[in-house]
């Protein structure tokens, strides 16, 4: 899979997320601070990496940010974005399941290292729920505002 990551800071814990999603297998790519070159800000990098997975370009994104709550504002300004705040495994397999999010947000604050891989553990092997009433949920916010 090909995995769009970008982090306001060059902290351990984006750096550890970048080298996780290697390990197992996934190619990616990084904005940011965690590309040289990149204009670091959150709302700019965050953007990028959302706009990766609207296009098509990658299949999903990891956005990070201090407490991640910027990185998903900004994901989700993207159409056909559904990014999710996730702090812990349980809420990232509920993104995954219920509301098909194709962005998962993490907070550099928060996130230790094997919380990071519990939470990846769980939104990577958490397929989309196939109930009808979570599809039109899903189908719902993919609709442009007011319609």
């Amino acid at each position: 899979m090909r995995i769009s990551v970008s982090s306001d800071m060059d902290e351990p814990v984006a750096r550890s997320l970048v080298a996780e999603l290697q390990s197992r297998g996934h190619e990616v790519v990084t904005h940011g601070a965690l590309s040289p070159g990149d204009n670091p800000q959150w709302a700019v990098c965050s953007e990028a990496a959302a706009r990766d997975v609207a296009a098509g370009t990658t299949d999903q994104a990891v956005v990070c940010c201090w407490t991640g709550t910027g990185a998903s504002i900004a994901a989700n300004k993207v159409p056909g974005v559904r990014a999710a705040l996730c702090t812990d495994a349980y809420t990232a397999e509920g993104a995954r399941r219920w509301n098909d999010a194709n962005v998962l947000a993490l907070s550099l604050r928060l996130t230790s290292e094997p919380l990071l891989k519990e939470i990846l553990d769980a939104w990577f092997t958490t397929e989309a729920s196939e109930d009808e009433e979570d599809r039109q949920n899903v189908e719902r916010v993919n609709r442009p505002s007011g319609d």
